[in-house]
């Protein structure tokens, strides 16, 4: 009777430590999946290294230099000059505070690919011909000027916009063979201002 209590105590014993060794190596993973996010980086390196990047959480920092006002829902951070701007989505957050503007801010978040080929163009000249498409940006502009300017944009209608969409997939296509143009934005999870 001793050694049976004996056995089932040694077999509570070890199933304990084996539970309490697989919940430490899930924190130490926890803790590790943590740090995994990338040491603050600047809006440069983020466009240059976005390929590799797209899917992982990061961390930028820039200048804020436009809050979007239909809601306040994408933020626009430069980084060492006005042609690199990173477009930044609110996502859950829901809106970003216009106290942003002109600060520094810091935003925790996944970066994401933005595609736009043949496809993508089409079913804009689709929704552009149905009425449907989604107006954003000043009147006549045909679009937020900051998000044009993000992606190098230079047409003012949206037909001068798509037309140098293709132009631009044409020259990237004769020189990367790749049909397809990216832009890269990160959907924000957490933001803070720096300064």
């Amino acid at each position: 009777m001793k050694i049976k209590s004996l056995i089932i105590l040694c077999v509570a014993l070890a199933m304990a430590a084996c539970g309490g060794k697989s919940t430490k190596s899930a924190e130490r993973d926890t803790a590790d999946a943590a740090t995994e996010v990338a040491a603050v980086v600047d809006v440069d390196m983020l466009l240059s290294d976005g390929e590799e990047l797209v899917g992982r959480q990061v961390a930028v920092d820039g200048i804020c230099t436009h809050i979007c006002t239909h809601g306040g829902r994408k933020m626009f951070l430069m980084g060492s000059d006005d042609s690199k701007t990173i477009r930044i989505e609110a996502a859950e957050l829901g809106s970003f505070d216009q106290k942003c503007m002109n600060s520094i801010v810091k935003v925790t978040g996944t970066l994401r690919e933005e595609r736009i080929d043949e496809a993508y163009l089409k079913r804009w000249e689709e929704q552009v011909a149905s009425n449907t498409a989604e107006e954003h940006g000043d009147e006549g502009e045909g679009g937020c000027s900051t998000e044009k300017a993000a992606r190098g944009e230079t047409g003012n209608t949206v037909e001068q916009r798509i037309a140098d969409f293709r132009t631009k997939i044409a020259a990237r296509k004769a020189a990367e063979g790749k049909e397809y143009l990216s832009f890269y934005y990160v959907e924000a999870q957490h933001y803070e201002i720096v300064e």
